[in-house]
């Protein structure tokens, strides 16, 4: 019994240097001081608004009441000043957090202990997958490295992502920032994202603070001589309800999101940033924000300098704050707010209650509380970023995002017995940061495609071209050469952040300069199959690869993030079997010469020869359309059990009677919407010889006439299942949610008659009625 108790010494050595390594990756309370309340500072630590069991909202009441007219003035903006004699430290509030920890921001610097972050794929590629789960568990990844960094005193807990806006033009250069051009998925892809950022917490606590922008019908950057700073987005009311507002209003409402961003652009004749009614009308009103509103960085400048819409700076000061701003990215409101109070042209009070808004949401991240030894989240530092858990899940997230555009006569997957030597081809080739996209930090590590693919066969690597622009085609002979040698061929094509960025739209959708030349003459002197992977944020018009025979696959990578390159390898040769689906309807090059940018209508005009915006309202040809996506197995859906009819109760028996209803549809608030959804029960079973995932796409089709909306997608679900098996999915159909559409005035109706349901390859019909049953007379 005794001998069981020896230690040997080696591994009590062991056991130590593990001891000591693990508590040198973690964050001692002293690597950042406390932002305020700081315990050993006897003159501020027993202040009313440094108790932690007082309620927030009497904490920041307190704080307020102390300041000085000055020193609020100087919490109005993203680089908030030092209030030395209250204990509380300068603050930076501008990071980002699109797809990975960034340092875009000021907020934010990579470095010391903290060299890297992970660095997720660009939110196109993510929604891709149409895999909700996925995307708060990227979020949780994300605050879980930007609480590390934070500890370790070089980022911040402010984060101004994730970008939400519909990607309604082509060729919008930041369309690649957001989840796609359908406002239901990106109002959910907001929702989840910003709950695995913000955390579930305790009560109203928050792990960080996440912000949805660019609120709202922002989607243009500099197109044809117009630019985001002084263009007018003229929008109809039920453009704005049905399309533009609706990923705002999921994030909100549904995500529960800490801070909505304003934008440049004016709707209708009005900044957002100024506009009340948009601001603390609907925002803060109607949606009933629980955070602050700040505005894109130098918008309440540009609204005075450029744009031109107040007289004097001292009113776009006092028109951005009493419209409901809190916040300035930039420093004009703590030039001109002072003077803009003393001229009457705002009150005092006004500045108290955007203060409210963001102390309180500092408050709720713990920045009050003391040390962060005490905190939640308070132990995360350098051991806690760049994971390999986390970096699996950027690999993960990248093999659902990857979509398969074609594959002709099953050509792919590849093969490493028949495939021992493959041409690896294109400017993206052998991409790195190319991969990660815009508002992106310094990744772990990467994996070019080009290494990726190397894992699999011998490579005979020529780039082609020297950069995407591909100007010229000196290269093309060497890369033919190649092809002619290998077994495979693999072509790696596309975009990069020269062709579409912030501030940079693209002018037409081909292939830039000679890489059409470089594809076609490559596949004519392959002697193997021929596959063509495009990386990019918007679509791209590849018509010609799509009906050239000798083309037998095409692979949208979008920007697939850090693993990236190993994600394509392990799709070609069948490791990964895709299941992705376009976020984004790509068109073909004529479809943008009939449509300005600057037009923001999204339904179709025949009389103006307007064809219509989104698989929602465009009928015409596409090269590939919104949802579509390959795998390298086949899945059969069959309904088993589905309503043919739902009734919906009215909330009076006088609206019962109002012959309008059959013919206009119920007002969303004329009906009883505290209903459960009913259930459409559908099999999905794999009938193909590989394990994958499906994704169901489930859109409804209204009446005939019902304000022209083809169709909606209403849901999704991401099946996974092995070769051969089955599985029972509920499909849950609510009338208000789901089957209710927007009128020419802006207002949601819930249209009576016939309704189709469309799941995968099956269509089903509801029947909606009013009626008015248990109702109370």
């Amino acid at each position: 019994m005794k001998s069981s108790l020896l230690v040997n010494p080696v591994v009590v050595i062991l056991l130590l240097l593990l001891l000591l390594l693990g508590l040198a990756g973690r964050v001692s309370p002293s690597t950042r001081p406390p932002f305020a309340c700081d315990p050993r500072d006897g003159k501020t630590r027993t202040l009313k608004f440094c108790r932690t069991k007082v309620p927030i909202h009497i904490r920041v009441r307190d704080l307020i009441g102390r300041l000085t007219l000055q020193e609020k003035i100087r919490l109005l903006v993203n680089n908030a000043a030092p209030v030395p004699r209250l204990g509380i430290r300068g603050y930076e509030w501008w990071s980002e957090a699109l797809h990975g920890v960034s340092n875009v921001g000021p907020g934010t610097k990579f470095g010391g202990a903290f060299p890297a972050a992970t660095s997720f794929p660009q939110v196109i590629t993510t929604a891709a997958s149409f895999n909700d789960s996925l995307w708060e568990e990227i979020g949780r990844v994300v605050s879980d490295e930007a609480r590390a960094m934070y500890n370790g005193g070089t980022a911040g807990l402010t984060y101004w992502s994730p970008n939400v806006n519909v990607f309604r033009d082509p060729r919008w250069g930041r369309g690649q920032e957001t989840p796609g051009e359908d406002p239901v998925l990106a109002g959910r892809y907001a929702a989840r994202y910003v709950r695995g950022l913000q955390g579930s917490g305790i009560g109203n606590r928050l792990k960080v603070a996440a912000c949805c922008k660019h609120y709202t019908a922002y989607d243009l950057d500099n197109w044809n001589g117009v630019d985001r700073y002084h263009f007018n987005a003229k929008v109809s009311k039920q453009d704005l309800e049905d399309t533009y507002d609706v990923p705002f209003k999921a994030c909100v409402v549904e995500g529960r999101v800490a801070s909505v961003m304003c934008s440049y652009n004016q709707v209708n004749g009005v900044p957002t940033c100024a506009d009340q009614n948009l601001l603390r009308n609907t925002i803060r009103g109607q949606w009933r924000l629980n955070g602050y509103i700040v505005s894109d960085c130098d918008s309440v400048g540009v609204l005075y300098e450029n744009q031109h819409y107040t007289a004097t700076p001292e009113d776009a000061a006092a028109s951005t704050i009493k419209a409901g701003l809190d916040l300035d990215c930039g420093p004009f409101l703590a030039v001109h707010t002072e003077e803009a109070i003393r001229r009457g042209k705002l009150g005092e009070g006004d500045v108290d209650l955007a203060l409210a808004n963001t102390i309180t949401v500092q408050m709720r991240l713990g920045m009050f509380d003391g040390d962060l030894s005490s905190q939640p989240y308070g132990n995360l530092g350098p051991r806690d970023v760049c994971t390999p858990a986390h970096q699996r899940l950027a690999l993960e997230a990248a093999h659902q995002g990857l979509v398969l555009l074609q594959n002709r006569q099953n050509a792919l997957p590849l093969s490493t017995s028949r495939h021992r030597t493959v041409a690896v081809i294109g400017p993206n080739s052998d991409a790195t940061v190319t991969m990660i996209g815009n508002y992106a930090g310094v990744a772990c590590s990467y994996t070019s495609p080009l290494q990726g693919i190397a894992r699999y066969a011998r490579t005979i690597h020529q780039q082609g071209c020297s950069d995407v622009e591909c100007r010229n085609n000196q290269q093309f002979k060497a890369a033919e050469t190649a092809a002619r040698e290998a077994d495979a061929t693999v072509l790696v094509m596309g975009l990069d952040q020269s062709i579409e960025a912030e501030f940079r739209d693209r002018p037409g959708l081909f292939l830039p300069g000679h890489q059409q030349e470089l594809v076609s003459r490559v596949a004519a002197a392959s002697r193997g199959p021929v596959v063509v992977v495009l990386m990019s944020g918007g679509p791209i018009d590849v018509s010609f690869a799509k009906n050239d025979p000798r083309v037998a696959g095409i692979l949208w990578a979008g920007y697939p993030g850090q693993a990236g390159g190993m994600a394509i390898a392990n799709v070609l040769f069948g490791v990964v079997n895709p299941g992705g689906k376009l976020p984004m309807t790509w068109y073909p090059q004529d479809y943008v010469a009939k449509i300005p940018m600057t037009d923001m209508n999204m339904r179709a005009d025949p009389a103006r020869s307007y064809p219509g915006r989104t698989y929602r309202f465009y009928k015409g040809p596409v090269v590939f359309p919104f949802g579509y996506g390959l795998t390298y197995s086949s899945f059969a859906e069959s309904l088993l059990k589905s309503p043919t009819k739902i009734s919906v109760s009215l909330a009076s028996f006088k609206l019962l009677e109002n012959s309008s209803v059959s013919t206009n549809g119920v007002r969303l608030s004329h009906a009883n919407c505290d209903i459960p959804a009913v259930g459409i029960h559908v099999d999905v079973q794999n009938t193909g010889p590989m394990d994958g995932t499906h994704t169901l796409l489930v859109f409804s089709k209204p009446p005939v006439g019902k304000w022209s909306l083809a169709r909606q997608l209403i849901g999704f679900k991401k099946v996974s299942l092995v070769a051969g098996s089955r599985q029972h999915i509920r499909i849950g159909i609510h009338a208000c949610k789901h089957l209710s559409l927007v009128d020419e005035n802006g207002t949601r109706r819930i249209p009576m008659g016939q309704h189709e349901i469309h799941i995968g390859d099956l269509k089903h019909s509801i029947v909606l009625r009013a009626d008015a049953e248990g109702i109370k007379s």
